[in-house]
């Protein structure tokens, strides 16, 4: 099975910020994402705009994934970038042939499921005024909204198996309509897990598209012996050293033991830390 990552610079460009970069617990869990799907379920390939390209090329961390595809717009055709910062993810659906994987770096599969013709998503969301609102919450700029069923339950996309392609384009096509009209304003967490999230749910019930789910969203905590992601694990790295140094550690040591080939990659990493 064909999985592909992707990296977009915009929204880091429209915060201020010069060139591409990424955090070492990224990094490492970026190797670990691409090296264990390779090894376990197929190929996989990294779907960038020109910057990323550019910067895995410079760091030495192209050779991770089977081919490095610049197909992500580096403008996201007009799209805010700080309202749909993981706008670039629909793009590169939009580039792939299904079937196929749209794979967070975050997220590591160990154990591959069974692929057939349903939606294999990580697992579903409870739908909350907090992050998932009424659509009359939404303000665009002449679009409308289709008319699709608000109770089904949103789909979190750090895992997205997509069977074939007239639903890749359905979904790809109201996502990206979605982007582009909307008003500038509001919670921007709530713009982008909805054309992310709960549109791919919305399409999925409204085409008939049977779904399943990798886990129980009310037991994301189990042992990941199966998946890992990191969630908010980032976030706890970031204010804690010392959990940070632990994790990456683990990461090494993985690496090592199960991967290495990339091996030298840690090296890459670390280097850009010193």
């Amino acid at each position: 099975m064909r999985a592909f990552h992707t990296a977009s610079f915009a929204p880091s460009r429209a915060r201020g910020k010069a060139f591409p970069a990424a955090e070492d617990f990224d990094l490492y869990c970026t190797v670990l994402s691409a090296a264990s799907w390779k090894k376990r379920a197929g190929e996989i390939v990294l779907c960038c705009d020109n910057s990323y390209a550019e910067y895995y090329d410079k760091i030495g961390l192209s050779g991770l994934w089977d081919e490095v595809i610049v197909c992500v717009p580096d403008d996201l055709e007009g799209i805010d970038p700080e309202m749909f910062w993981a706008g670039g993810k629909l793009f590169a659906l939009r580039h792939n042939t299904a079937p196929v994987v749209m794979l967070d770096t975050d997220f590591i599969v160990w154990e591959p499921p069974v692929f057939g013709n349903e939606i294999i998503a990580a697992h579903r969301e409870n739908i909350s005024d907090g992050i998932y609102p009424p659509l009359s919450y939404f303000k665009t700029n002449g679009a409308v909204i289709p008319d699709f069923g608000e109770d089904v339950l949103p789909l979190n996309t750090a895992f997205l198996y997509v069977p074939d392609n007239d639903f890749k384009e359905f979904y790809t096509a109201q996502a990206i309509a979605f982007m582009k009209s909307a008003k500038r304003g509001g919670d921007y967490l709530k713009y982008m897990v909805f054309a992310e999230q709960r549109l791919v749910a919305m399409c999925a019930d409204f085409t008939g598209t049977p779904v399943k789910t990798l886990l129980d969203k009310d037991n994301l905590f189990r042992p990941q012996n199966e998946f890992t992601h990191l969630w908010g694990a980032k976030q706890a790295m970031r204010d804690n050293p010392a959990w940070r140094a632990d994790f990456l550690s683990k990461c090494r040591a993985r690496i090592a033991s199960e991967f290495p080939e990339y091996n030298y990659l840690c090296g890459v990493i670390e280097g850009l830390n010193k």
